[in-house]
């Protein structure tokens, strides 16, 4: 077993990659590269892409997990059904090993990436809150636009056995279990929101969450945003380009980000989050019914 340390990016195919690429940038991704047969978006912070698209036929083709040194890759290439170690021809380079998890989905675990330049960020501005005071005499004024995709933050797939793609992940990437949702009794835990064990390092609340619910398949993929405006702008953005709102805006319980859903143009799903827990590897296992895991805070899972 290793211990990844964050997610990479994920993969999808599509048959139109300009449309696809009308998607990332409404949604706030960069282009990295465009040409016949590929896309690759990036966000502000140092990573070379996050998004990856690939013409063809459209569906999700697979998730990347970062891992901590070459030779953890060296480690991984020993599992069984695993890949060599192979060079990774895209931007940034890097090296990469290739999985297949229970259910069919290619899995890469990736190293080396040559990390560009950050992005600008759009600055925050201070706020006038009821109780703290913080801005005199300047005026808020935001600029319209695409929310500005910071990073990916987490992946969600839907598997036919829960137990048995939670031990398959765990087991080969050492991700821990920051809750657990049972349905019915309590001994039958369907998901389990994982993140990344990193000893005393604070890491987001989730980076993986395989839900042993509905037809196995791609359930979404979620990018930080800066902060509540950008969620906004973005909402805007994406609802004057036409695209099909999925669920939001509130407030998560498990993991407490702000959310808002949205398709791209062939159904999947793409979340933008903000303000999300973060936790090291001492925080203890919570344990929650389908409706305190699928509740809000404030805000609702419909659309509109």
């Amino acid at each position: 077993m290793i211990k990844v340390k964050d997610i990479a990016y994920v993969r999808f195919s599509a048959p139109d990659l300009d449309e696809m690429e009308r998607f990332t940038q409404d949604f706030g991704l960069v282009t990295v590269l465009r040409d016949d047969d590929h896309l690759y978006s990036r966000g502000t912070d140092p990573d070379a892409y996050v998004h990856v698209v690939e013409r063809g036929e459209p569906g999700f083709a697979g998730v990347a997990f970062e891992a901590q040194s070459a030779e953890d890759l060296k480690a991984v290439a020993q599992l069984e059904g695993a890949s060599e170690v192979e060079k990774i021809e895209a931007p940034g380079g890097g090296i990469r090993v290739r999985l297949v998890d229970p259910n069919g989905n290619q899995v890469e675990v990736v190293h080396g990436r040559e990390a560009p330049s950050p992005l600008p960020v759009r600055k925050p501005s201070p706020l006038n809150r009821g109780s703290d005071r913080q801005r005199f005499g300047e005026l808020q004024r935001l600029e319209a636009g695409p929310a500005q995709v910071k990073r990916i933050g987490h992946c969600v797939v839907r598997v036919s056995d829960f137990n048995e793609s939670a031990d398959w992940y765990a087991s080969r990437f050492g991700f821990l279990r920051s809750d657990e949702v049972y349905l019915g009794d309590e001994s039958n835990t369907v998901t389990a929101f994982m993140r990344c064990d990193l000893g005393e390092t604070h890491v987001d609340h989730h980076t993986f969450l395989c839900v042993g619910l509905g037809e196995p398949g791609f359930d979404h993929a979620a990018f930080e945003v800066e902060d509540f405006d950008s969620i906004m702008l973005g909402h805007d953005q994406l609802k004057n380009g036409g695209y099909e709102h999925h669920a939001g805006i509130g407030r998560h319980v498990l993991g407490s980000q702000i959310f808002d859903y949205w398709k791209d143009p062939w159904g999947h799903v793409l979340e933008h989050f903000s303000d999300g827990d973060l936790l090291n590897a001492s925080a203890p296992i919570g344990r929650f019914d389908p409706a305190t895991a699928l509740g809000t805070q404030w805000g609702s899972f419909a659309a509109g």
